[in-house]
C-alpha cells in the first residue's frame, strides 16, 4: 500500500459534506454528533464568553431526555396492566371450565396459578365447627382449601389490628403465614390477600395467592384488577355453595 493511499480518509470529505447538504436531518438526529458540534463551538469561543444558545439547547436537551423518559414509563406501565388484564381474564375463563367443585379447586390451585405466575393459591373458609387451637383442615385437591375458625379471615388480613379491612391487600408475609401455607411458609414471602363476601348467613372467606419473590406483591402497586378477580371469585363461590 503506498503512502498515498495509507494517508486518504476513510470517508472522502466532500463526500459526508454532500450527504450532510442533502439531508441535514442526518447530523439533527445525531445526539452524540450535535453535542460533539455544540461542544467544538464552545471551546472555539473560549471559556469567557457565555453562550446562552447553548445553554438553552442544553436544558432542552434535558427536558427532552426526561420526556423521553417518562414516555418510555408510560409504554411499560401500559403494556403490563395489558398483560395482567389477559392474565385475570384467562383465569376466569378457565374457572368458568369447571363442572364440578372438585374441578374447581383443583384449577384454582394449578391452572390459574399458572396463567396469574403466583406459586400458591389458597382459598380459605371458616366454619363453626373449626377452633382456633387446631390445625387447619387442608382438604387434598392440591392443597387449595383450608378450613378455619370464625373470625380468621380478619385477624389474618389486618394483622390483629384495628385497622380497616380493604378487599385487597398486597404485602410482604408475616406471622402465622403456616396456618395458609403449611412448609411452603419458609420461602412464600409476598401475598396478596382478596377477602371474599360469601353471602348473606355465610362467614367470609379468603383466597390467598403466595409468591417465592418478596417483590412481586407491594402495597404500593394498583389493586383494580385483583379487585375485579375478587368480585368474579366470590359470586362464582356463591354459586359452588348454593
Amino acid at each position: 500500500m503506498s503512502n498515498t493511499e495509507a494517508d486518504a480518509p476513510l470517508f472522502p470529505h466532500d463526500d459526508w459534506r454532500d450527504r450532510a447538504l442533502a439531508d441535514p436531518e442526518l447530523i439533527l438526529e445525531d445526539r452524540d454528533l450535535m453535542r460533539a458540534l455544540i461542544a467544538a463551538n464552545d471551546r472555539q469561543m473560549g471559556g469567557n464568553i457565555v453562550d446562552m444558545r447553548g445553554i438553552a439547547m442544553e436544558r432542552l436537551q434535558n427536558r427532552l431526555d426526561r420526556l423521553e423518559d417518562t414516555h418510555r414509563s408510560v409504554i411499560a406501565a401500559a403494556y403490563e396492566n395489558l398483560a395482567g388484564t389477559n392474565q385475570v381474564h384467562r383465569s376466569i375463563t378457565r374457572l368458568l371450565d369447571a363442572k364440578e367443585f372438585t374441578e374447581f379447586l383443583t384449577m384454582l390451585g394449578t391452572d390459574v396459578a399458572g396463567i396469574l405466575r403466583v406459586d400458591r393459591v389458597r382459598l380459605v373458609l371458616e366454619s363453626t365447627e373449626a377452633t382456633q387451637t387446631e390445625a387447619p383442615k387442608v382438604q387434598k385437591l392440591e392443597d387449595v382449601l383450608t378450613v378455619v375458625a370464625p373470625g380468621f379471615v380478619k385477624e389474618y388480613v389486618t394483622g390483629g389490628r384495628d385497622v380497616p379491612q380493604r378487599q385487597v391487600t398486597l404485602r410482604q408475609v408475616g406471622g402465622n403465614s403456616e396456618r395458609i401455607y403449611g412448609e411452603a411458609s419458609r420461602w412464600i414471602h409476598s401475598e396478596a390477600c382478596l377477602t371474599l363476601d360469601l353471602g348473606e348467613g355465610r362467614l367470609p372467606g379468603l383466597l390467598v395467592m403466595g409468591a417465592e419473590d418478596p417483590h412481586q406483591f407491594r402495597p404500593s402497586q394498583g389493586t383494580d384488577l385483583l379487585t375485579f378477580f375478587a368480585g368474579v371469585f366470590e359470586r362464582l363461590m356463591r354459586g359452588w355453595l348454593d
